[in-house]
């Protein structure tokens, strides 16, 4: 049976839902629920800012984000949705955000005018294995004292596994949230509206997922999107398959060498132990075995 509501996890559909001006009322509401605040007062209002970071040198990396937005305020907000498993993908989180902290220097500007950089990703695989939490937030903390002197930079991350409250346990705008990225696609019309209660703005989040709402061309390029993520996987698991492979011979040649060498080792031995016993001197032992002096001595325990 075909579902009514598309993935959220789809990059054209999350885009869709909170990276245009139509539906700038859901980033608001989604980064007031998800993001916590040290005093700045919830956002009122943001501006979307070009998701591609030029490199100040040529040399550098471009950087590509989901979206970049700033508050009336003129904090910056980074939103990621991450579902491939990525090597390196919290350092690329803080290179992001100093390349937007970077990015706010123009020349004759005050460095106490540089804005706070809030970065929140939402990611389909864990992240950090020894955290319990599906939500984890982080700062930059005195080691002594646990003071956040060091404010214009936070990180928080969404680990959709560690996710696993069903629909009749939820209880903060937070859990929603997350049961609204993991399971829109099966969530039925009953569920929706024990789901949404009083809150509009989940209520629109699923109108555009409402697959029949969408035309023609833009479930086509929701389609590629989606061929484009499985193709990825693929190619990481034939990846995978194949490194497991070559490390599993070499493992096997590695284990017949270190076997080889092990009973040359243990015939050493062997023949050190019975010179030994026949008195032969030490200095003879070593130059005939190539073993040191204190394995021979060794032997004679």
């Amino acid at each position: 049976m075909l579902s009514k509501f598309l993935d959220p996890k789809n990059d054209v559909a999350f885009k869709k839902i909170f990276g245009s001006e139509k539906n700038k009322d859901i980033l608001i509401h989604f980064l007031n629920d998800m993001i916590t605040f040290k005093g700045n007062g919830h956002i009122v209002d943001v501006s979307f800012l070009k998701t591609s970071q030029d490199p100040v040198i040529a040399a550098q990396k471009t950087s590509i984000v989901d979206i970049l937005c700033k508050d009336e305020k003129g904090h910056i907000y980074i939103v990621e949705m991450q579902v491939a498993k990525e090597k390196g993908f919290v350092k690329r989180a803080q290179y992001y955000a100093s390349k937007a902290y970077i990015a706010q220097a123009h020349a004759g500007g005050e460095y106490h005018d540089l804005k706070e950089i809030i970065f929140l990703a939402i990611s389909d695989f864990v992240m950090f294995s020894d955290k319990k939490d599906y939500k984890s937030d982080h700062l930059m903390l005195d080691m002594k004292n646990h003071t956040n002197d060091l404010k214009d930079f936070s990180f928080s991350f969404i680990e959709l596994p560690k996710f696993d409250k069903d629909i009749d346990h939820l209880s903060s705008i937070t859990d929603k949230w997350c049961y609204f990225f993991k399971h829109a696609e099966e969530t039925s019309e009953k569920d929706l509206h024990k789901l949404i209660g009083q809150d509009q703005i989940i209520e629109r989040a699923y109108e555009e997922l409402n697959r029949f709402s969408w035309n023609e061309q833009e479930l086509l390029t929701y389609d590629q999107a989606e061929k484009y993520a499985g193709a990825y996987h693929a190619s990481m698991e034939q990846k995978y398959d194949e490194g497991k492979a070559i490390g599993k011979k070499e493992g096997l040649q590695e284990g017949k060498k270190e076997g080889k060498k092990e009973g040359e080792q243990e015939a050493l031995l062997k023949v050190a132990r019975n010179l030994l016993i026949k008195g032969i001197d030490i200095s003879t032992i070593i130059s005939s075995t190539g073993l040191t002096k204190e394995v021979i001595k060794s032997l004679k325990k």
